[in-house]
């Protein structure tokens, strides 16, 4: 199933999406909100932190000239850094190099701590998509990555996917050309031991986001190009990016 949130007339309206409509979890609402005639996506959960993977794909290490890390190496965006799907990417008036990264990403369904590898599953509400936006030419990790916008995620998160045990194909195309291709079996850390891992040093609330890191993502984008990032079994989550105001 397919778990969307909808900004409608009243506010936000969660739901399961099928075919451009969102049907209201609760079972005493009979409405149906049809996307861009009842309102647009939002992002599909309300995390209080997301918890992001770097340096997990050996093609990303050769690409920066990183090292190999030993365990997870990971850093954290606000809920400040959201974007819906289909959301305008603005670009950062403080960056000349912005860049994306096509990242599978999983929502906690309940507040978990010290989670062991093989209960993973049981604590995902499922997957969606995040596109790590970045500032290449500013010092840190943080001043890079942890600002407004930097976040896009969606279009909706899948409940019936598990990828602790499931090689999950993927690609990014910007402005129609072809970017990033790969699969999660080439990651360094599985979803299971990040998870994991991450859980011994944070209580994760519902709707945290965990992302697993990006294959090589060449190339920078300028505005006007529009970013697709197509996980099999998810979905696309797509953007344009726009000049500030």
């Amino acid at each position: 199933m397919r778990l969307a949130r909808i900004e409608a007339e009243d506010g936000p309206v969660t739901g399961r999406y099928e075919d451009g409509v969102v049907h209201p979890t609760d079972d005493t609402d009979d409405s149906t909100y049809e996307v861009g005639v009842d309102g647009d996506l939002l992002p599909p959960c309300e995390p209080t932190a997301l918890y992001c993977v770097g340096r997990n794909y050996a093609e990303t290490l050769e690409q920066m000239e990183y090292e190999r890390p030993e365990e997870p190496d990971f850093f954290i965006k606000p809920p400040a850094s959201l974007l819906a799907h289909e959301e305008p990417i603005p670009y950062p008036k403080f960056t000349d190099e912005f860049t994306y990264a096509g990242e599978l990403a999983a929502v906690i369904d309940e507040v978990c701590h010290d989670v062991a590898e093989d209960e993973v599953s049981e604590v995902v509400r499922g997957y969606t998509i995040m596109n790590d936006v970045d500032a290449l030419d500013q010092q840190g990790r943080t001043a890079r990555k942890a600002f407004d916008g930097s976040g896009p995620l969606g279009p909706w998160i899948e409940t019936e996917l598990d990828a602790t045990d499931t090689e999950i194909g993927m690609h990014t195309d910007v402005a129609g050309e072809r970017r990033q291709e790969a699969t999660t079996d080439l990651m360094l850390f599985d979803v299971a031991e990040i998870v994991s891992y991450l859980s011994k040093r944070f209580t994760f609330q519902p709707g945290d986001v965990v992302a697993f890191g990006s294959p090589a993502n060449p190339g920078l984008v300028e505005p006007g190009d529009t970013v697709e990032i197509t996980y099999e079994g998810v979905g696309t989550l797509r953007n344009t990016i726009v000049p500030s105001n």
